[in-house]
């Protein structure tokens, strides 16, 4: 029997509530900052992750999905989304556009990596990006819209980090600080920080092994090496976030994992859960739109697991309305009435009212039952009386009181019958 590749998952219908719920409150509230909705290819050339998201870091070397085409040519399941939104910018020309650009989206991602609770090797994400603006408000902004996302989904125990990784004008230095720092410990850190200590010293911070985080307890931190531009914007941005009463707390092991991010970056995390817990995460690109072959651009975006968000609305006991189902079973005593049923539940579906017909040739009984398990509120029976009478049955599935009533007059009373 054939079943889903591993670190992949069925989303099925019982699931399909909560995803839709996360779908209608992120939408609406981007709305309301005015983003608009871009949606990209689900694979791109290869070159344009391996340059933007950094060609020593763990994604590219370890846990991307790359193959070559039967064209010869290196493609790549997106692993995250800002990439290809920065590159369908730069291809629409849209730095023409009114500065700057918000655009938000839904898309699955690809990583190849074991897969744990709420992250898989095919994971969905919503994500927001602001091309063209530099200024900390529109980073405070894009903070304020992932916090609010958790207000409005009902996530109460969580928790905002925030860090200053600085530029290419003052991360230099800092990292060689942070390589002089962890050139002492190199025996005592894993293989994996051992090779980070060359190529990519900034992921020191991140590890999860617990020998390494002791060790980056004393690491040097990048918000103490900022330079003067850097150091105004880190300010600027926490007096904006003190203004807008948005609670948070500093973490100077916080980097993130990709090579593109520069100044701010964020996290919101369970209260309880920690970094591998991550609800949210994002930060500030100002190099990524130049480094792709454009001009200058500053951006900001951040990203949000739909797996992820969905596991921890089930964790919180949030209460998600249900999907819509039917308001009426129609039910029919007798196959003669068959044809009767199928044109009242045509009727009504017609009229915007939502009607099932009921499941094959059953007694009475059975179509009640199949009422209940579904959780239909009403039936409309219709057997050979009530077609020659000119009548419907309607049972309350909640009381199993009925009543018979005029076919007609009960169109008429929910809208549908007919326009004359």
């Amino acid at each position: 029997m054939f079943q889903a590749p591993r670190g992949t998952s069925d989303l099925l219908p019982e699931e399909q509530h909560y995803w839709r719920f996360i779908e209608s409150k992120a939408m609406a509230l981007a709305g309301r900052y005015g983003f608009h909705r871009i949606d990209t290819p689900v694979f791109e050339d290869s070159n344009l992750f391996i340059r933007s998201v950094g060609e020593g870091t763990d994604i590219v070397e370890k846990e991307m999905y790359t193959f070559d085409d039967r064209g010869g040519d290196s493609i790549t399941l997106r692993p995250e989304g800002t990439a290809p939104v920065c590159r369908a910018y730069l291809e629409h020309g849209m730095h023409n556009l009114s500065q700057p650009v918000r655009m938000y989206y839904f898309c699955p991602v690809f990583w190849y990596e074991r897969p744990q609770a709420g992250r898989f090797r095919e994971h969905h994400q919503f994500g927001v990006e602001v091309l063209g603006d530099p200024d900390s408000s529109v980073d405070a902004e894009v903070i304020e819209l992932a916090w609010q996302l958790t207000r409005d989904l009902g996530l109460r125990d969580v928790n905002l980090f925030l860090n200053s990784i600085g530029d290419s004008e003052c991360r230099p230095a800092y990292i060689a600080g942070l390589k002089d720092y962890y050139s002492g410990f190199h025996d005592r850190i894993c293989s994996d920080c051992r090779n980070r200590l060359d190529r990519n010293p900034l992921r020191l911070l991140d590890c999860k092994v617990e020998t390494c985080r002791a060790i980056g307890d004393g690491a040097p931190q990048s918000a103490e090496h900022l330079c003067q531009e850097c150091q105004d914007h880190w300010d600027k941005l926490r007096d904006y976030l003190a203004a807008m009463e948005i609670p948070y707390q500093v973490d100077h092991r916080l980097v993130r994992g990709l090579d593109y991010y520069s100044r701010t970056v964020f996290e919101i995390q369970p209260v309880d859960g920690g970094s591998q817990s991550t609800i949210c995460g994002g930060g500030r690109y100002d190099r990524l739109i130049e480094q792709l072959g454009g001009r200058p651009t500053p951006g900001i975006g951040f990203a949000t697991g739909m797996e992820r968000l969905t596991l921890n609305l089930k964790n919180s006991g949030v209460e998600v309305p249900p999907s819509a189902s039917p308001k009426y079973l129609v039910a029919n005593v007798g196959n003669d009435a068959r044809p009767a049923a199928l044109a009242l539940a045509a009727k009504l579906r017609r009229a915007g009212v939502g009607a099932m017909l009921s499941s094959g040739p059953r007694a009475l009984r059975g179509q009640m039952r199949q009422a209940n398990a579904l959780g239909i509120p009403f039936a409309l029976i219709l057997g050979d009386d009530e077609i020659k009478d000119g009548l419907v049955v309607v049972r309350d599935m909640n009381s199993s009181s009925q009543e018979s009533r005029p076919l007609q007059g009960f169109l008429d009373e929910i809208g549908a019958s007919p326009e004359p």
